[in-house]
């Protein structure tokens, strides 16, 4: 008995599948040291970041040291209401906010204006050399800027002498000491560390534009400033939008690392933002499972500025990471 249609277009499906599979596993075969390489990436998030999750769950529970996660009693959206309530959430949410809404403003155009004028620089060696010079300050870690920060801004500092050999001021000021400077102090010194650092991934998208495109502008009598606003900025506009969207989506990050080497007891009002006040809580008081529920809010939040500025932009210019 002849086999029906149904059952041919059955087989030629079935070995048709058998014979993606094959390749597919040849592929996989082939390309095996590269497929162990990101397995051994995998493995480490799986291990790092995905398993620790398992310890979210103390944020509705009232955690103790002692004792395992599972004995510790349940206590539900306590420390949510508990933190929403704290007197003391209002100047720590204003601290955050302001540093961070600055450091967008001035510090997220400042690496791209860098990086289109360093384009625009012909000489290679003077090029190279600013470059190195801007990007240098990344590679020291804040423990070590932030000594040399407390040295420069004290009141026999070098900020000190310059000033008042200027006439600037009368007397020496001690920076650190005074709260109405520590906002400016971290703006100022972040983007002194990381200005270089960011216009590098400008500056790798600026070299993908085509040259041609530079030499039809320059035939036709465009300038370099019209040149950089009509042809680099288009053509770099993705880049700057997905770093954008990332850039608001850390609002509520405010440079830990930093702050907690510049601040101390007398701009404590100007320098607790929320990773100071969850590390109080958390290491220094051992609130452990009430700095967890204070982290766990901060990254819902960010979540949500995440999807908001990622729905924006894929509005406005049909950019987005998603």
């Amino acid at each position: 008995m002849k086999p029906s249609a149904e059952a041919k277009v059955r087989t030629a499906a079935t070995a048709s599948g058998k014979e993606r599979w094959v390749k597919w596993l040849k592929k996989l075969y082939g390309q095996r040291y590269l497929q162990v390489m990101a397995l051994l990436g995998v493995a480490w998030m799986i291990v790092f970041n995905y398993i620790p999750m398992y310890g979210i769950i103390i944020a509705f529970k009232e955690f103790d040291i002692i004792l395992p996660i599972s004995q510790a009693p349940w206590v539900g959206l306590d420390h949510f209401k508990e933190f929403l309530n704290d007197d003391s959430l209002g100047n720590v949410i204003r601290n955050t906010l302001g540093i961070s809404l600055i450091k967008l403003v001035i510090g997220f155009p400042l690496p791209i204006i860098f990086a289109l004028l360093l384009n625009e620089i012909r000489s290679v060696l003077f090029k190279k050399s600013i470059q190195t010079i801007s990007y240098l300050p990344h590679f020291l870690s804040w423990v070590i800027l932030g000594g040399i920060l407390s040295t420069w801004l004290a009141d026999v500092g070098i900020i000190n002498k310059i000033l008042m050999a200027l006439n600037l001021i009368d007397a020496p000021i001690t920076y650190l000491a005074e709260p109405k400077y520590f906002w400016s102090i971290v703006i100022t010194s972040d983007i002194w560390k990381e200005l270089g650092w960011s216009a590098i991934i400008y500056l790798a998208a600026i070299s993908s534009v085509s040259p041609d495109l530079y030499e039809a502008a320059t035939i036709d009598g465009a300038g370099r400033f019209q040149k950089m606003w009509n042809i680099t900025l288009p053509t770099i506009k993705g880049t700057i939008t997905i770093l954008f969207i990332l850039a608001v989506s850390g609002l509520l990050n405010s440079n830990f690392d930093q702050i907690l080497v510049l601040r101390n007891s007398l701009n404590d009002s100007a320098s607790s933002v929320i990773d100071i006040y969850v590390y109080q809580t958390g290491i220094v008081d051992g609130r452990y499972s009430y700095s967890t529920a204070v982290g766990l809010l901060k990254s819902v939040f960010a979540l949500g500025l995440l999807l908001g500025a990622n729905y924006v932009t894929k509005k406005l210019n049909n950019t987005s990471l998603f």
